[in-house]
């Protein structure tokens, strides 16, 4: 498994999501609290954000988190109104590399996969994908869908309850952005969101202890823009 994080408001810097939270993702990457699956994220992480290009910016790596020495100062500088981070626990037999890694990106939208899912499954919802990890493959139907002309969270809502019907041990908890909006599903692990004055936080598990965070039911879409959030079933 993994876990991921996002957030959508006033701009804040992608430490937000990681280091100054008491539970932040990097705190999640070696003692999360409520990962179902595994017990540490030391294969890879991500993240990704948006400046003044329409496409976001992206940073991936394949060690744990905690050994990038260039994170906290690029954590502290990377600041935008719309955040997406992640750290990976590979699923066994998938390979580490950065391409493997959260967040995938296609145009101006970023995906992160918490879970896991046969590979056959997905590929045939999708054409191609930039790895042979299965996140990489999910990442590439939903891309595909987009492309079809679905909106964020019809193409993950499409991609999740196919590849699940396929798939009943599935794990497809997808949380994706595209700069003015998030989108997440809860298919098999935990997710929460937090509303606050200046936005919205998403995130896998809650990032520190202070109240209004709220747990997302089992098999939703949740979906965040400026003005609102909404969930509903998958």
């Amino acid at each position: 498994m993994c876990r991921h994080a996002a957030w959508l408001g006033a701009a804040r810097p992608l430490a937000a999501l990681i280091n100054e939270p008491e539970h932040g993702l990097l705190k999640q990457s070696y003692a999360p609290r409520r990962q179902r699956y595994g017990m540490i994220n030391a294969d890879g992480y991500g993240m990704g954000w948006y400046e003044e290009n329409p496409d976001p910016v992206r940073y991936r790596r394949a060690i744990p988190m905690w050994a990038d020495a260039n994170l906290p100062g690029l954590a502290r500088i990377a600041r935008s109104t719309c955040l997406l981070a992640a750290v990976r626990s590979a699923t066994a037999g998938m390979p580490i590399e950065e391409s493997a890694t959260a967040p995938f990106t296609d145009g101006r939208w970023l995906l992160s996969h918490n879970g896991r899912v046969e590979r056959d499954t997905v590929r045939d919802l999708a054409d191609s994908a930039e790895s042979a990890c299965d996140a990489a493959w999910v990442a590439a139907a939903v891309f595909q869908r987009g492309h079809a002309g679905l909106g964020l969270g019809e193409a993950l809502a499409d991609v999740v309850v196919r590849a699940g019907e396929k798939d009943p041990g599935a794990r497809l908890n997808l949380l994706a952005c595209d700069g003015a909006s998030i989108a997440a599903t809860v298919w098999g692990d935990t997710l929460f969101h937090h509303r606050l004055h200046d936005g919205v936080l998403v995130a896998s598990e809650p990032l520190d202890d202070l109240p209004g965070w709220q747990a997302v039911p089992e098999r939703s879409l949740l979906t965040v823009t400026r003005d609102d959030v909404r969930v509903q079933p998958l």
